[in-house]
């Protein structure tokens, strides 16, 4: 539990007041300072005030859907960084897809276990609250500082989400090592027990992308994992 004088604060978003009021209940019972809206329009400036550490955020919203405030939030130069976990009625695998795809870091389908989405809040808020080495990790034309959290390909920078650097920097720190899915699950998402590893897939997708030309340095060695190489 997390002691009130160092309280995380965690934004709700849903518009089911329901689901706001039992999620309130769950993340305040372990010491969190929450803020919830079931107002999806809200969703932007409450967040840019309530400077909130993670965001739970639904998908199936009048006015403006969890994929459109994701979107949003992941352009805003001061709240990108942020860690969002969606909560959502919708299953289907091209559905979490989108989601990941649109910047989430997590994915949890309705109807939920508020014990396993407590487990994922404190998984997340855990890495996040890891100190960063002072150091550089580079490979080819792949350059990170992590203290300063920036990556460069070719000298030019590249926009990471958290989860996305925290891949990355495993990657460079492990270079020519092929990393299996399990073994990312546990180290960049904090998980122990086995959830889709199509997340894994998915957020690898998405760095490629961003790699552009780099990005045929990271190797999938099929039926394990991945592993990011220097040379060949």
């Amino acid at each position: 539990m997390v002691s009130m004088n160092e309280a995380r604060r965690i934004l709700v978003v849903d518009d089911e007041v329901d689901v706001t009021e039992l999620l309130g209940y769950h993340l305040r019972q372990r010491g969190y300072e929450i803020s919830a809206l079931n107002d999806p329009r809200l969703a932007l400036e409450t967040a840019r005030q309530f400077r909130p550490e993670l965001i739970v955020l639904d998908i199936m919203m009048p006015d403006l859907n969890g994929i459109q405030v994701c979107r949003l939030i992941r352009a805003d130069s001061s709240l990108k960084g942020v860690p969002i976990i969606f909560l959502s009625a919708k299953t289907e695998e091209g559905d979490r897809i989108e989601g990941f795809e649109s910047g989430a870091d997590d994915y949890v389908c309705k109807p939920f276990s508020p014990k396993e989405l407590m487990l994922r809040v404190g998984a997340m808020l855990k890495r996040m609250g890891e100190p960063e080495e002072n150091k550089i990790l580079e490979v080819n034309r792949i350059r990170m500082d992590v203290e300063h959290h920036r990556v460069e390909v070719a000298s030019s920078p590249v926009d990471l989400t958290a989860t996305e650097f925290r891949l990355l920097k495993l990657l460079l720190q492990e270079r020519g090592k092929v990393q299996t899915r399990e073994t990312l699950l546990q180290k960049v998402w904090n998980y122990e027990n086995d959830i889709e590893t199509r997340t894994v897939d998915t957020h690898m997708r998405r760095l490629r992308e961003k790699l552009g030309d780099e990005a045929s340095w990271l190797e999938t060695v099929r039926g394990v994992g991945y592993r990011l190489v220097e040379s060949r």
